[in-house]
C-alpha cells in the first residue's frame, strides 16, 4: 500500500476558476473529518470543498472509501477524486479541493478534469511512500556476544530499530518474514537465542 510522504497542498487557476488541494496523511475518519473542517475554516469564501478520503487497508477487506462533491453536478469532483487516490494505491488520506467559481462554467466534463487534476499533481508535489507491515521482534544477548550481532543485523538485510542495554543488550529488529529471520538468527548466533515477537508494526519506506 502507498501513503503520501508528506502533508502539502498545491493551487491552479482554470478557467479564472481557483482550485486548491490539501492532503493529508489520517489514521482514521476523525483525523480525516479534523482535517476538511480546518479546510472549510480557512476558505470561508470558497463556492465548493469537495473531498475524497481513504483509511485503512483494502486488502483486510478493512477500508473505508468516501467522497463528496459538496455542491458540484454529482459525479463531477469527489468521486474523481477518490479514484485519483484509488488508481494510485493510497490509503491512509483525505484530499480536499476548494473551489472559488470564476465566473465560467467548465461543463462536467472539465469539472473533473479540474477536480482530479489538481489532486493528482497534489500528489506529484508530495510524493509517496510504501506502508509495509513487519513485525518487531526483540532479540535479547550476553554484553560479551552484543557486538557481533549487532554487526551482523547491521550488514543483514532487516532493520535494526532499536537497541536497549540492560543485564543483557535487546535488539529490535523490523522484518516481513519472522520465520527466516529465525533461520538467520541460528545461523548467525550458533543457536541459542530466541526472538520474542513484539507484534506487527507498519513502516514507510520510499
Amino acid at each position: 500500500m502507498g501513503v503520501i510522504a508528506r502533508d502539502g497542498e498545491h493551487e491552479v487557476d482554470i478557467q479564472r476558476s481557483r482550485f486548491r488541494c490539501v492532503v493529508a496523511r489520517v489514521g482514521d475518519v476523525d483525523a480525516a473529518t479534523a482535517v476538511i473542517a480546518r479546510v472549510r475554516k480557512d476558505g470561508p469564501d470558497a463556492t465548493h470543498h469537495c473531498t475524497a478520503l481513504r483509511i485503512g487497508d483494502p486488502d483486510t477487506g478493512n477500508l473505508v472509501a468516501r467522497s463528496n462533491d459538496d455542491g458540484e453536478p454529482g459525479g463531477t469532483a469527489g468521486a474523481p477524486m477518490l479514484e485519483v487516490l484509488t488508481r494510485r494505491g493510497l490509503t491512509d488520506v483525505v484530499a480536499v479541493v476548494s473551489r472559488w467559481f470564476g465566473g465560467t462554467k467548465l461543463g462536467a466534463g472539465g469539472l473533473i478534469r479540474a477536480y482530479s487534476g489538481v489532486l493528482a499533481e497534489t500528489l506529484d508535489h508530495v510524493g509517496t511512500l510504501r506502508r509495509v507491515r513487519h513485525h518487531e521482534l526483540l532479540v535479547s544477548v550476553p554484553h560479551d556476544r552484543a557486538g557481533r550481532i549487532e554487526h551482523d543485523l547491521r550488514n543483514s538485510p532487516y532493520l535494526l530499530r532499536d537497541t536497549d542495554y540492560g543485564s543483557d543488550v535487546t535488539f529490535t529488529v523490523a522484518v516481513t518474514d519472522p520465520a527466516r529471520f529465525e533461520e538467520w538468527l541460528a545461523e548467525h548466533s550458533g543457536g541459542g537465542i530466541e526472538a520474542v515477537d513484539a507484534g506487527p508494526r507498519d513502516l514507510y519506506l520510499p
